[in-house]
């Protein structure tokens, strides 16, 4: 009977360990009609995919996901999710990021903007809560205004706010919003993580979102990110809740809206050689939770300065 349930065992065991599969992303050359199973294009509709929702959806455990790096951002807000986006022990699932950009920013419809007064002009966004206004690839500087505030507070020539349900620009004498590039936040959350486990997302840039860069939402397991840079997000970098464990490795990030690292529930975050930038935002916002540094993590404490 033992000899039995052994073999059992180790055939179940062999079934569920098989070789990972390479799926590649490529969002200039891929479509997402494409496999992803080769990162150029062959006959037969093989070739990269266009989209990381793409790959993710045909994606099976302990898959590699290996993103090519373009000029052009990758524009989508992607979320792992369950046992398909999930790895098993010693076959991690890995988001290869190789220095990609994932990106919620849109830019603002001429149509949008209204005149205020002076050299004032405001646009009412879809949604309101942790908005960041960009000029160009950087965070426009921000004029904060307090919850009990009745009256728009005085903008200098190229600084924003967030005031009766607007965000309010000055853009100076004699110019007008679309003479700059101006974008804001949209897409709410570049990565969201619920219920995986044995996972790791590698050497990415997000950026622009409205609420957070990634999101460990709740029960989140032995899941790493490594070498991520976060940066102008609407609240968090990176946010931990839940039940969740999650690690921080090489990771740049800063200019975020309200806190660069941000824990709650009754999550876990180990902050590993990262580098949190002490300036829009504390480094780490602790609302519940406990966040362990292994060393002690570089806090540069610095204006709103952009992240290159």
């Amino acid at each position: 009977m033992r000899l039995l349930i052994a073999i059992i065992a180790i055939f179940f065991g062999l079934n569920t360990t098989g070789q990972a599969r390479d799926i590649f992303v490529d969002n200039l050359f891929g479509d997402d009609r494409n496999d992803g199973a080769s990162a150029r294009l062959t006959e037969f509709g093989g070739g990269p995919c266009r989209s990381i929702t793409k790959a993710l959806r045909v994606a099976e455990k302990g898959d590699h996901i290996i993103i090519a790096k373009n000029p052009e951002p990758y524009r989508e807000s992607i979320t792992l999710q369950a046992g398909r986006n999930s790895g098993i022990v010693g076959q991690p699932f890995i988001i290869e990021g190789n220095g990609a950009v994932l990106d919620g920013r849109q830019a603002i419809p001429e149509i949008a903007w209204e005149h205020f007064q002076h050299d004032v002009f405001r646009f009412r966004p879809n949604r309101m809560s942790f908005q960041l206004l960009y000029l160009k690839d950087t965070p426009a500087v921000r004029r904060e205004v307090k919850e009990d505030e009745r009256r728009l507070p005085e903008l200098k020539p190229r600084e924003w706010c967030l005031f009766d349900r607007h965000i309010y620009f000055n853009a100076g004498p004699s110019r007008i919003p679309i003479n700059y590039d101006l974008t804001h936040t949209v897409l709410p959350v570049g990565i969201t993580l619920y219920e995986i486990n044995h996972v790791e997302i590698r050497d990415l840039t997000i950026q622009g979102f409205q609420i957070d860069g990634v999101n460990a939402h709740d029960s989140v397991f032995d899941t790493s990110v490594v070498g991520l840079t976060c940066r102008g997000n609407g609240r968090a970098g990176i946010s931990v809740g839940g039940a969740s464990r999650l690690r921080m490795e090489a990771c740049l990030v800063g200019n975020n809206g309200t806190a660069q690292v941000r824990t709650e529930g009754r999550s876990i975050t180990r902050v590993v050689n990262c580098t949190l930038l002490d300036n829009t935002g504390p480094a780490v916002k602790r609302e519940g939770g406990e966040v362990f540094v292994e060393p002690v993590a570089k806090t540069v404490q610095l204006p709103n300065s952009p992240i290159r």
